[in-house]
């Protein structure tokens, strides 16, 4: 097979039939492009200048940049456990990103209503 990174994913179990991998790697791209809308977003929140309070916008900002970082690398770990699932034959990992995306984005809209009713 050759040196395929990472080890722990490619270096054991059988090859899966390669239409489920390539869903699993279009599944983890599906969520790095979720990731890049929160990125946009707290880039256009900033520069547009709103919501007004500045800490506010700050604080929207900054945890929209955290949670795209933290929905990548969950993405990456997800793509990484689901592939190593399908070699092994193992069951599927349970679904937990889609409960960090949701509380993140309730959490932004929260504090951006926050900031709208404030301002």
């Amino acid at each position: 097979m050759g040196d395929r990174r990472p080890t722990w994913v490619y270096g054991t179990g059988l090859e899966p039939d390669p239409r489920f991998s390539l869903a699993n790697e279009r599944t983890f791209l599906a969520w790095v492009r979720t990731a890049l809308a929160m990125l946009a977003g707290a880039v256009a929140l900033d520069s547009l200048g709103v919501p007004d309070p500045k800490w506010l916008r700050t604080t929207v900002v900054v945890a929209l940049v955290l949670f795209a970082g933290l929905v990548t690398s969950l993405a990456l770990q997800r793509w990484m456990r689901i592939e190593r699932a399908m070699r092994t034959g193992t069951p599927l990992p349970a679904f937990a990103l889609g409960l960090v995306v949701t509380v993140a984005i309730v959490a932004v809209s929260v504090l951006l209503a926050v900031a709208l009713a404030v301002s």
